[in-house]
């Protein structure tokens, strides 16, 4: 076995890297640190660094606590540095939500160590096992390709080896693995498939669990084939975490259907048939909606569709006026705020003027009558603006109303200001006082760097 972790490694040029194991302490994860520790001590091997990441769901009071406490030691005891959270007592005793959590966890330990990889130790009757609770749960095609041997930095180095094999390698290494009660309990319905089901199947079919995992092999086969004709379309639609209504609506219904499906995915969520249909058809009745409408997800995630755009956004979240201080504007230069930097400079005589769009993150401005200093801030009650073109002014929340602004995205967006009144909607629109009617004074810009 160790020598199939070792080719792993290697294929996936894995063997100098850092990476954070998930581990819990059952049989897959402790058979799966016990090898890595005995790979570190191999010449090619010397530069491995191992974290062990050990996610207390908080579920079983003591029973976690001393499951957490074995895990420390047997890290410790194998030379790896140990990393550990305790769910707060509010996560929902589900298993999507405890695989959300999980995996926020894992992403946490990734950036906290800098690390190349997340490994867990999901074996080849895991894959079995969810090739077949998606076919009961009504999935497509890419469903049935059961759970991936790499996605993005995650990986299963234990995917094709057997559930016998590693609790036949413990044995033979003197392993003690955590024995987790839950895993016993058939109210979870990966449980009762493992314990009830699948052993009724293996009455017709002694080999349904390598069935099942040919079946994941066959599916993935054909889409790669379905993969060529979808890679065309897919980077007009997707938007990194988000979908381009425009483009989403040129679509055959089908096609659309296979890229909601990918966008849950994406996202982590592990919905049946019924769930995504339910998502799919929420999207149709709301993107030709102006100003938008939500739908839960899960506990702390909304999927958020308007006429332009599909998101998801959280369902409680820190807006920049609780986050930042207004930034005071005395001078020409550059001046960070937030994650932007906004930049004012005078216009030069030479420069060819163009209009911008009224998003652009730039605008050509006359500030012959308004003069410094400006502020850059949130928007806050009692804002007011007099719209380009316009001579009376309204309030703020009503002119991001008229310009289509999703009401999760307008806390978020800078504002320049005098003290009387938002000069600039930053990437939305100008106010008539600053508007260019013969020749621009000075030229704005924000832009967006990375934490």
């Amino acid at each position: 076995m160790i020598n199939k972790i070792v080719k792993f490694l290697k294929e996936h040029n894995l063997q100098d890297k850092t990476v954070i194991v998930g581990f819990s302490g059952g049989y897959d994860s402790m058979c799966l640190l016990d090898i890595l520790s005995k790979i570190k001590d191999l010449p090619d091997f010397f530069d491995f660094d191992v974290i062990a990441a050990h996610f207390n769901h908080n579920w079983r009071g003591e029973e976690s606590l001393r499951e957490q406490e074995i895990c420390r030691l047997f890290a410790s005891s194998r030379g790896f540095e140990f990393y550990t959270r305790t769910a707060p007592a509010s996560l929902r005793k589900t298993e999507n939500d405890a695989r959300i959590a999980r995996y926020e966890f894992f992403e946490e330990a990734y950036e906290e160590y800098d690390a190349d990889a997340v490994f867990t130790a999901h074996n080849k009757d895991d894959n079995a096992e969810t090739v077949l609770y998606r076919v009961i749960k009504g999935t497509g095609i890419i469903g049935l390709r059961g759970i991936s041997e790499k996605r993005k930095y995650f990986y299963r180095p234990l995917l094709k080896i057997s559930r016998k094999e590693i609790m036949q390698y413990c044995i033979e290494n003197n392993l003690t693995p955590n024995d987790d009660s839950s895993n016993k309990n058939t109210v979870y319905q990966r449980n009762f498939l493992r314990l009830n089901v699948l052993p009724m199947l293996e009455k017709i079919n002694p080999e349904v669990k390598d069935a099942l995992n040919i079946l994941a092999e066959n599916a993935t086969s054909d889409n790669e084939i379905i993969e060529e004709y979808l890679a065309t379309l897919r980077p007009n639609v997707f938007d990194v975490d988000k979908i381009r209504v425009e483009e989403y609506k040129k679509l055959s219904k089908a096609i659309k259907r296979r890229f909601v499906y990918e966008y849950i995915q994406i996202l982590g969520l592990d919905y049946d048939a019924k769930k995504v249909n339910e998502i799919f058809e929420f999207i149709e009745s709301n993107i030709d909606k102006r100003n938008g409408t939500t739908l839960s997800l899960a506990t702390a995630m909304w999927l958020y569709t308007d006429n332009k755009i599909i998101e998801t956004i959280p369902h409680k979240k820190q807006v920049l006026s609780d986050k930042l201080k207004p930034v005071y504007i005395n001078k020409e230069g550059e001046y960070k705020f937030g994650n932007v930097v906004f930049k004012i400079k005078k216009y030069d005589e030479g420069q060819l003027f163009v209009f911008p769009n009224s998003t652009a993150n730039f605008a050509y401005v006359d500030l012959s009558d308004v003069k410094f200093p400006f502020i850059l801030r949130a928007r806050k009650d009692g804002d007011t603006i007099t719209p380009f073109g316009m001579k009376g002014s309204m309030k703020l929340k009503k002119y991001m109303n008229g310009k289509g602004v999703s009401k999760h995205r307008r806390d978020d967006i800078p504002l320049l200001c005098n003290e009387k009144e938002v000069l600039w909607v930053t990437g939305v629109g100008l106010n008539d006082k600053i508007g260019v009617k013969v020749k621009p004074t000075h030229v704005l810009e924000v832009e967006k760097v990375n934490e």
